[in-house]
């Protein structure tokens, strides 16, 4: 069975987002490139056909483009390198990537407001080297996705983003909505309830499908999402090994995935493909708002202080 091997190959990175999960712990494990390689024919062995790397920020390792050329002699089909974008900005670090072999690409822009970025990514004078980042991962051709975080001071943006995003030249982008995990774990300002923000979203996948756009929702049920469930995307529902400094493990075990159905879940027409909702998001704000679109009473009540509506 075909799938994919994504290799966190470290912590580190070079910046320091305001909603980041990473620990200063963390930041200084990562795996050797022997690891990586080791992992790599296990993974072409084991059948997996697609490679990607991640972190942290890859883009800080010098050996990525000796692992990225690895990948591709082994076999892998597609590699993917998750980044940034700061470093692909200088030079010709963007062509050398992809001359490597990689097929993919996914930047992290956040948020298409300066100002914004800055203090976000907590970096002054990184939202120009970012955005020289992706101008260049655009100019190599190759696919590009772009991802923006759905968090309490972002999203309402949302469709500006989109459109922003739109007039420079992307045409796929992924919201990721912020995990309450490890270091950003008691950041309970940061995470938006579901409901807030779908409204929005409404207008976002409006914009996209208008425009010739894929623009993806991870973490928000489908019948959160109504009418624009279509949109919604679980990277766990393949076929995924994840390989990190700590652990190699399925990506359906991960804190990550929306990984709880809630007994309104029960039988929905959404069920069998839909993992439920994150059990930080459910220590928030309980299940409340997944009962109401069942047309049902809540049963799991939030255990942080915060009311169940």
């Amino acid at each position: 069975m075909a799938g994919l091997l994504d290799v966190i190959l470290g912590y580190d990175c070079n910046l320091a987002c305001d909603y980041c999960t990473i620990t200063p712990a963390m930041r200084e494990r990562s795996l050797g490139a022997a690891q990586v390689v080791a992992a790599l024919r296990q993974g072409r062995a084991d059948g997996l056909d697609r490679a990607a790397f991640t972190g942290g920020e890859p883009t800080i390792r010098g050996d990525l483009l000796g692992l990225v050329r690895a990948a591709r002699t082994l076999g892998y089909d597609d590699v993917k390198v998750q980044t940034n974008g700061l470093v692909l900005g200088q030079g010709d670090n963007a062509g050398r990537l992809a001359a490597a072999g990689a097929t993919r690409l996914h930047i992290s822009v956040h948020t298409h407001l300066e100002d914004r970025y800055e203090a976000l990514v907590r970096s002054v004078g990184s939202f120009a080297r970012m955005l020289a980042g992706l101008d260049a991962m655009l100019a190599t051709g190759l696919p590009l996705v772009v991802d923006l975080i759905v968090k309490e001071d972002t999203y309402r943006g949302l469709p500006e983003a989109i459109a922003w995003l739109h007039d420079r030249g992307v045409r796929a982008v992924d919201l990721w909505f912020v995990s309450l995990t490890d270091h950003n774990a008691e950041n309970l300002a940061s995470l938006p309830r579901m409901t807030a923000v779908t409204a929005v979203l409404a207008t976002a996948f409006a914009y996209a499908r208008a425009h010739a756009m894929t623009l993806r929702s991870l973490h928000v049920p489908r019948c959160l999402l109504g009418e624009d469930h279509a949109h919604a995307f679980d990277p766990g529902a393949a076929r995924v090994r994840v390989l990190t400094p700590d652990a190699c493990f399925d990506l359906k075990a991960s804190r990550l995935a929306g990984q709880q159905q809630v007994p309104a879940c029960r039988g929905c027409e959404f069920a069998a493909i839909c993992p439920g909702l994150r059990p930080d998001y459910l220590a928030v704000y309980g299940d409340g708002e997944v009962a109401a679109a069942r047309g049902q009473a809540p049963t799991i009540a939030a255990r942080r202080g915060l009311p169940v509506i």
